[in-house]
């Protein structure tokens, strides 16, 4: 596996190039302001009426459409919801993508499933930090940077690797370190970890558990501190040291209770459950299934988020999530430890 660092990448790739980015949400504003402190020329298209484009003005941008960004840029950066993109590009930026332009992605789902179909002779390549927006941007500002992948569809100047990384070292990627991959590498993971384990697997788990200690008559707030609250410390320890260094920062008990039941609740069936999910998501069946139900209006999308919201572990939730300051009021100190 091929990773690429600051020595690797050029910024002069992008001297004279304008770079418009279309979509100015989280991923969108913290590339886009790196970019500029980078030196790049930026261009932002974002519609009116939204926060995001109030957003933009207040970062010093003068926001336009995604129109006039396709043809005022020689690099055209798409990062709306995944959703629209497809649209967006067939009405917006495909009339205005001639030969030496160069097409950007920070996710491969609609290039990879076919959704957006580029000429032949522009480069299309991805640049993906793994990581949001925000981090993306805060970590510029410290010095450090957000891994990033890199991937090449097209490669029509026979410099689309050289751009990439040079927007990758724009945003700060290649301080951590720029990872080669493909579209469909990264696509493909990225919806497998989503659905069975970061989003679908762990937030089921949790329910799952809760209702497990409720049903059995212990107390809801019991249920949410053991079976939510407590996943932070975990994932924490995970994130910073791994499984095994997790284990370390853990009693012998829990380690034990690990190793001899974990296997009995992501068992073989759940095993072969992800095997069906990740068929799902190479095939192409899950892009059309969510292409389809945004088409539709999202009637099953709405009726899954009400059930979701209006689940008992939310409500106990928010009555204990009042207790804890440093939650309730993110970047704040808890008043008593800032009375100290």
């Amino acid at each position: 596996m091929k990773i690429y660092y600051d020595q690797d990448a050029d910024l002069q790739e992008l001297k004279g190039k304008k770079v418009a980015i279309v979509g100015y949400g989280i991923q969108g504003r913290g590339q886009g302001l790196n970019l500029r402190d980078s030196g790049v020329e930026v261009i932002i298209a974002q519609r009116k009426g939204g926060k995001n484009y109030d957003l933009a003005v207040e970062d010093g941008f003068v926001p336009v459409s995604a129109e006039e960004a396709a043809q005022q840029a020689d690099i055209i950066q798409i990062l709306t919801q995944d959703h629209l993109q497809g649209e967006i590009y067939e009405k917006s930026i495909a009339p205005y993508m001639k030969k030496g332009k160069a097409l950007l992605f920070s996710h491969g789902f609609n290039i990879h499933f076919g959704y957006i179909k580029p000429p032949k002779d522009i480069d299309v390549f991805m640049v993906a930090p793994k990581g949001p927006g925000a981090l993306v941007r805060t970590q510029f500002l410290e010095g450090g940077g957000v891994p990033c992948l890199v991937a090449i569809y097209q490669n029509a100047s026979g410099r689309a690797l050289q751009l990439a990384l040079a927007h990758a070292k724009a945003v700060g990627g290649t301080r951590a370190g720029v990872i080669e991959t493909n579209f469909r590498e990264e696509t493909e993971t990225d919806l497998f970890g989503e659905q069975s384990v970061l989003c679908g697997g762990l937030s089921e788990l949790i329910r799952a558990g809760y209702d497990t200690l409720v049903e059995a008559g212990y107390a809801p707030e019991m249920a949410y501190f053991e079976c939510l609250h407590e996943v932070k410390l975990i994932t924490d320890a995970i994130f910073a040291s791994g499984i095994s260094g997790m284990h370390r920062r853990v009693s012998d008990t829990a380690e034990y209770g690990d190793y001899s039941r974990g296997p009995r609740i992501i068992g073989e069936s759940a095993r072969k459950e992800m095997k069906k999910i990740l068929a799902e998501i190479q095939s192409g069946e899950f892009a059309r299934e969510w292409i389809e139900e945004n088409r539709k209006g999202r009637p099953n999308y709405n009726r899954l988020r009400k059930a979701c919201d209006e689940h008992p572990i939310e409500k106990v939730g928010a009555e204990l999530r009042r207790m804890m300051h440093w939650i309730s009021q993110p970047g704040e100190k808890p008043k008593a430890q800032a009375a100290r």
